[in-house]
């Protein structure tokens, strides 16, 4: 059963395809903006908002021998952070940051299959320090093998020694302890035993169709050495397994990381240094950038025809990750939302959002411009999964799909029949400047569509590391929320997040019928059927709209790599936090 399911997996998810560009020509003064990976991860079959195809380039061809045999070695990548983490223990708080930077120095049992040539549509969990994973007969017992060659950071107290299954032992704890909100995440997993220095075999409760998904994911199971136990406090040093080590961390200041020498990946990284400058301010990054003075920078998609026109041959790459933005409600059941759902309905059809959508990711004039733009719009999925994201406009989505349009009269009925007339006053509360100026513009959009139809806001801009991820995140305040979900690699997780007795259950939500979609999703070994549960999850959210799906993360994102940046086509899933240990070793400098 085991094999056969993962064939069967494997086919129908290598029939998506990424669009791997070559030259867009443009109007209005941007001929020739040359786009290193402008699409996504797009369905054959397309659709009405799918993506236009670019012509193939040099990244298309067949992969040589060789790929890395003309790579320059050494330099110094230098790259930002919006922010300092709340701590760099990657057990110790959800942030992003923290996730990010996790993936240079730690590594995982599993993590996905980037490289030279292997699309998006294409990546699938293979071993990172582990060897091998073996599944019994009924999907239920798994057998990990470690590599018996992978060690720790020579840094004491841990001094380069053998990874082995007492560290991974440490960190499934740490993963499932009740003071990490993540834990329930992993709570398919009925035990896990240690039967030897090289062998880890999970027990799960029942099959799992994204288990190896799981042990990849870049939110759930760094391997840690057990001497952080007590030997050495993870939340002021790391001390991992990884491509690169910690040098120094400085906060407001950044990161310096250098190449772990003995990297099980022999050869590589390819560079010998990581720099991570801490700059919260958008205009003071574009700077940076083009001044040379960083080489990699994520850019508003309104500033890339003039950092074409002054950088002629910086590399720009666009794709649509997996990342959703989300309005969610306090929990407390006095709360108008939980009242009467057809407040949760209004505010969903009080928002515009193609409008949101052009004002994040200027649609229209990138159109105008002949450049190939998504317009599609997120789901309780995002955008970015288009294997199991259901199109809220299409017919498939079926009645629910009105919710989702912009209708503010049909909205102030709704309030009106749930006994709101004159609307009613609440807090409304984002987090500024981690996530960029264009969420931050989306988030104070998000206030006049809500005054439009009664809804009379006091705005609440939190500190992300203090009280939104900590706090607002977590499902602790009151009022109305805007933010991102995190963005898992494997689309189960949203449901599991969101629907079941999860400590990161942002509006504590308890819907027998959900809570049991979301676990059927998760033991659904058949690919279709498994897609129509994610269907029919999408279409119950949004007939109470639990969790109103918004734009901000569906549009096609744009990276800027200056010229001498090369290998950048190696790309891991989009929106997910494994660069460092899937991207960024692979790269090489070349400033000549």
């Amino acid at each position: 059963m085991s094999a056969s399911y993962w064939d069967r997996y494997w086919k129908e998810r290598r029939t998506r395809r990424r669009f791997l560009g070559g030259a867009t020509a443009l109007t209005a003064g941007a001929a020739g903006l040359a786009l290193v990976g402008c699409g996504d991860d797009d369905d054959d079959d397309g659709g009405p908002s799918g993506l236009a195809t670019s012509t193939p380039g040099p990244q298309a061809t067949s992969t040589p021998a060789d790929p890395f045999a003309n790579a320059k070695r050494g330099g110094t990548y230098r790259i930002t952070f919006t922010g300092d983490p709340p701590s760099i223990d990657p057990y110790g708080n959800l942030s992003f940051l923290t996730k990010g930077y996790s993936a240079y120095v730690y590594s995982r049992l599993f993590k996905y299959n980037t490289g030279p040539g292997v699309r998006q549509a294409d990546l699938r969990p293979v071993p990172d320090i582990a060897e091998s994973a073996e599944a019994s007969p009924d999907g239920i017992t798994w057998t990990i093998k470690l590599k018996p060659n992978v060690k720790f950071h020579n840094v004491a107290p841990v001094n380069g020694r053998t990874v082995d299954s007492d560290d991974v032992k440490y960190s499934w704890g740490r993963a499932t302890a009740e003071t990490n909100t993540n834990s329930s995440q992993l709570a398919f997993v009925d035990s896990v035993q240690y039967p030897d220095k090289q062998t880890i075999v999970f027990k799960l409760k029942e099959p799992n169709a994204a288990f190896l998904d799981v042990l990849a994911d870049a939110n759930l199971l760094w391997i840690m050495p057990k001497e952080a136990d007590g030997g050495f406090d993870p939340s002021k040093t790391s001390i991992g397994s990884g491509p690169w080590m910690l040098e120094s961390y400085t906060p407001s200041v950044g990161f310096k990381l250098k190449k772990n020498p003995e990297w099980y990946m022999s050869g590589f990284p390819l560079m010998d240094a990581v720099e991570i400058s801490v700059i919260p301010e958008y205009a003071n990054r574009l700077a940076q950038f083009q001044a040379g003075n960083t080489d990699v920078e994520g850019l508003n998609a309104e500033d890339l025809v003039n950092v074409k026109n002054a950088l002629p041959n910086v590399q720009l790459y666009g794709e649509v990750s997996q990342l959703l933005s989300i309005i969610y409600m306090d929990p407390k059941p006095d709360s108008p939302w939980n009242k009467d759902p057809r407040v949760r309905l209004a505010i969903s059809m009080a928002t515009d959002r193609a409008a949101l959508l052009d004002l994040a990711y200027n649609v229209k004039k990138l159109k105008e411009a002949g450049l190939a733009v998504s317009e599609r719009w997120n789901n309780l999925i995002p955008a970015g999964l288009v294997r199991f994201w259901l199109d809220p406009l299409s017919p498939e989505q079926g009645e629910t799909s009105k919710y989702f349009k912009y209708d503010p009269a049909e909205a102030k009925k709704l309030l009106a029949a749930a006994g709101y007339p004159d609307g009613f006053s609440t807090v409304y509360q984002y987090t500024a400047n981690r996530y960029g100026s264009a969420f931050n513009a989306v988030a104070e959009a998000n206030i006049q569509y809500l005054n439009a139809i009664g809804i009379k806001t006091t705005t609440d801009v939190q500190d992300y590391s203090s009280k939104y991820i900590t706090q607002t995140f977590t499902g602790n305040f009151t009022g109305i929320a805007f933010g991102y979900e995190t963005p898992f690699p494997e689309a189960g997780s949203y449901p599991i997040r969101l629907f079941t007795d999860n400590p990161v259950n942002h509006s504590r939500i308890k819907d027998p019928e959900l809570e049991d979609l979301a676990r059927k999703q998760q033991r659904e070994l058949d690919p279709a059927k498994r897609k129509e549960l994610f269907f029919e999850i999408q279409r119950k959210n949004a007939a109470k709209m639990w969790y109103i799906p918004q734009n901000q993360g569906a549009g096609t994102a744009w990276t800027g790599y200056r010229e001498w940046v090369k290998n950048i086509d190696i790309q891991t899933v989009p929106g997910a936090y494994s660069a460092g240990t899937e991207e960024v070793p692979f790269i090489w400098l070349d400033r000549a």
